[in-house]
């Protein structure tokens, strides 16, 4: 009598570590459905300071912090033209003016 109510409880013990894993509220045979792998998309950089040398007529932004000149890249934008008072930054075939002190950002313009 002891060795079957032994044998009993211990299958009880397995039954329920084999179900551990699910939610024990879930409707029976429930699976969670599979998550989806999310796309991540950089920012468009921030333009925080142009610097231009009167001399050589070179040019330097400032895009989230990093100092680039034409032709760099921040976060996969290329700087593909720099202005007084604008650069226009290039990706994917895109391309975006972004202006200082400017309320909106135009895109391809």
């Amino acid at each position: 009598m002891a060795k079957s109510l032994f044998i009993a409880l211990g299958l009880m013990v397995l039954a329920g570590a084999a179900n551990a894993t699910q939610d024990p509220t879930a409707p029976l045979g429930w699976q969670a459905p599979a998550a989806k792998p999310s796309v991540s998309q950089s920012r468009l950089p921030s333009l925080e300071g142009i610097f231009c040398d009167k001399a050589s007529q070179d040019c330097t932004v400032v895009l989230s912090g990093k100092m680039v000149s034409q032709g760099g890249s921040v976060n996969g934008y290329q700087v593909a033209a720099i202005y007084d008072d604008a650069v226009i930054v290039k990706r994917g075939g895109r391309q975006w003016r972004l202006e200082m002190f400017a309320d909106n950002i135009k895109s391809d313009f």
